[in-house]
């Protein structure tokens, strides 16, 4: 759809005279993409103020058939908040007010275009936290963290964003308006509609406010970091420490390509030059029982082939130690032109297998893969990099690609942990969910939005 119908833009004009429309091409171009770097032109782009204006752009959308994408600032990375299908894109960025703060409660209100960065702010004045923290929280949307299950470090002891969100309001693509969920921490009347749109990447309806679940902030946190010389040793590290008692708030792993990387291009970091795998180990919780937290990590840490266990004496040293986990994605950029950018997760316990088992398909393919990610989870970012201008490095990284699922598969694991499916995953949903599965989520997704207007063209496969 390359322009959008005179009836509706006129009917939209009726029923939403203050609606914010863009429709010159040159302020609909910047939002025809995400950080996939994928492009779509949109027919349009609307900025509603407020959940009333979003109820009545989807139910003109619906009435006229016209596709809407909805997003926050664009920085999912499979290519979910692209409008393949042309139509209307529904930008949240005027919507970003924080609603109400219980701190009693420990909840906020907030609409779905306030940053997570502006909702730890705000938390962070009543002593608490908002866990969902992916690298790009600072300037990501709350309805994009909603839209893709976002989770990041802290979700090892936390939980991704559909854990940490007690409830919704949102349009359905039939225009419906809905509310989901509870302001308690318990509650199980009904079936569970909050998760069930979280994660669901804006196919089922546009969420348009959100109850946060807040955390207390921690009182002190010590961070420490374990080398090892091999992936076994540090996957055995990763199932000992998550299976004592002392969970910690962040558990990273490095593997032997990414820490070959950084030295290269971060060598302040003073890694060990023996170092096959490192991990990085971060606890929370009271001044008075860090010391204890501290010694039962450090012990479950100490398996065979430990090289060296750091802690950090104190905030800048723990800083110093997190920056070398942070300078990692800046370091790919640098030596690569072309990143696929991956978010696996196996079983704990398969996680050596799975590291052995990308260092043999990269060998095979000649494709150069970094690894590195949340090890509590299992979830590891699989970085297949290459030059896209050669056609044979370019079709070696595809073959690669699949066989990395099939492998991630075979071990137990899901093609996504925290970045969704977009278009980016769709021709693999499939090795993953079989018939039946599909059948029922197409069925969800016909009751939800019987136009099959939000976000068309994305999660299954084609």
């Amino acid at each position: 759809m390359a322009a959008l119908p005179d009836g509706f833009l006129a009917a939209l004009a009726a029923r939403a005279p203050d609606l914010e429309l863009k429709l010159d091409p040159a302020d609909r171009w910047p939002y025809g993409s995400d950080n996939s770097r994928r492009h779509a032109l949109p027919g349009g782009v609307a900025f509603p103020r407020d959940h009333p204006q979003c109820a009545t752009l989807v139910g003109l959308c619906a009435a006229w058939r016209v596709p809407l994408t909805a997003r926050g600032r664009g920085t999912a990375t499979t290519g979910a908040a692209v409008p393949l299908a042309g139509g209307l894109v529904l930008s949240t960025e005027r919507m970003d007010r924080v609603l109400e703060v219980a701190p009693a409660d420990r909840l906020m209100v907030v609409e779905a275009g306030c940053l997570n960065g502006t909702v730890q702010a705000r938390a962070a004045e009543h002593g608490l936290f908002w866990p969902p923290d992916p690298t790009s929280a600072a300037y990501s949307t709350v309805g994009g963290n909603v839209a893709t299950n976002a989770g990041g470090p802290r979700s090892v002891k936390y939980g991704t964003t559909r854990d940490c969100v007690l409830g919704l309001r949102a349009v359905t693509g039939a225009g419906v308006e809905l509310r989901t969920g509870v302001r308690t921490t318990k509650g199980v009347v009904g079936y569970d509609l909050t998760r069930l749109l979280c994660g669901a990447e804006g196919t089922l309806a546009v969420v348009t406010e959100v109850t946060l679940e807040l955390q207390p902030l921690p009182a002190a946190t010590r961070t420490l970091r374990a080398s090892y010389a091999d992936v076994g040793a540090a996957a055995r590290a990763v199932a000992a420490l998550m299976c004592q008692p002392v969970v910690p708030c962040r558990l990273e792993f490095l593997d032997s390509a990414a820490l070959a990387l950084l030295r290269d291009q971060a060598p302040d970091a003073a890694l060990p030059a023996a170092a096959g795998a490192l991990l990085l180990v971060e606890v929370d919780g009271s001044q008075q029982l860090l010391d204890e937290a501290v010694a039962a990590v450090s012990a479950a840490a100490r398996v065979a082939g430990l090289l060296e266990l750091r802690a950090a004496a104190d905030t800048l040293e723990s800083q110093a130690l997190w920056a070398v986990r942070k300078s990692l994605s800046p370091a790919l950029r640098s030596v690569a032109p072309g990143k696929i950018n991956e978010d696996v997760v196996v079983p704990v316990s398969r996680l050596a297998a799975l590291v052995e088992g990308l260092e043999r398909l990269a060998r095979q393919h000649a494709v150069r893969i970094v690894n590195f990610g949340h090890a509590g989870n299992g979830n590891l970012h699989v970085n297949l990099l290459f030059d896209p201008a050669d056609a044979a490095q370019l079709a070696a990284a595809q073959r690669c690609l699949r066989e990395v699922f099939a492998l991630v598969l075979e071990l137990g694991g899901t093609l996504s942990g925290e970045h969704g499916v977009g278009t980016e995953k769709q021709p693999f949903v499939g090795l993953e969910l079989d018939a039946t599965q599909l059948a029922l989520m197409r069925t969800l997704k016909q009751v939800f939005d019987p136009q099959s207007i939000l976000n068309p063209d994305k999660l299954f496969p084609r």
